[in-house]
């Protein structure tokens, strides 16, 4: 391979590496401002949109492992990576492509598994990465804090016992 075709391919592999999961977007009809408002649009999720020729991306993700994307590197493609939050992603690509009218979200790869349309469509539809955390905490707190009350419990039912007895012993006497 040709060295400048090499720093490409390792250039692209650099992002998939960073980047738990990858989208496919087909950008045919957007304009320059369109790729920058939508570059804007990732940016609070750090994500990053790139333009990448289809031959130089299929031999960065074989290369990575990432199985056969060939029904998704048709046409001119872009990909986004980065970011943690894949739900937001996901959301946000689907609402700025839906807003637009222009080019189409094709699918993606998540932990080297291929994504249909569809399945970015019910990452898009997940509550944001904070929300399922605080929901997966309010889980975990619910049998600490029942524990605690039963604990709790424990010793003021066995002073309420000794209560009772110590009133019985003095009235006793």
């Amino acid at each position: 391979m040709r060295p400048e075709k090499q720093y490409l391919v390792d250039e692209v592999g650099r992002w998939i590496e960073k980047s738990e999961y990858l989208f496919i977007a087909r950008f045919t009809g957007l304009s320059v401002s369109d790729t920058a408002e939508l570059r804007g649009a990732l940016k609070p999720f750090n994500a990053e949109f790139h333009v990448v020729k289809n031959s130089i991306l299929n031999v960065a993700a074989t290369t990575r492992g990432i199985p056969s994307m060939d029904n998704l590197l048709v046409g001119q493609n872009a990909i986004v990576v980065g970011g943690k939050d894949i739900a937001g992603i996901a959301k946000a690509l689907e609402k700025w492509f839906k807003d637009k009218a222009k080019g189409e979200l094709k699918g993606g790869v998540f932990q080297k598994k291929i994504l249909t349309p569809a399945d970015v469509t019910v990452l898009s539809e997940l509550p944001p990465k904070s929300v399922l955390q605080a929901k997966f905490l309010g889980l975990l707190n619910t049998p600490a804090s029942s524990l605690v009350r039963v604990l709790n419990a424990a010793p003021q039912g066995l002073l309420n016992v000794l209560d009772a007895k110590s009133k019985q012993g003095t009235e006793a006497a």
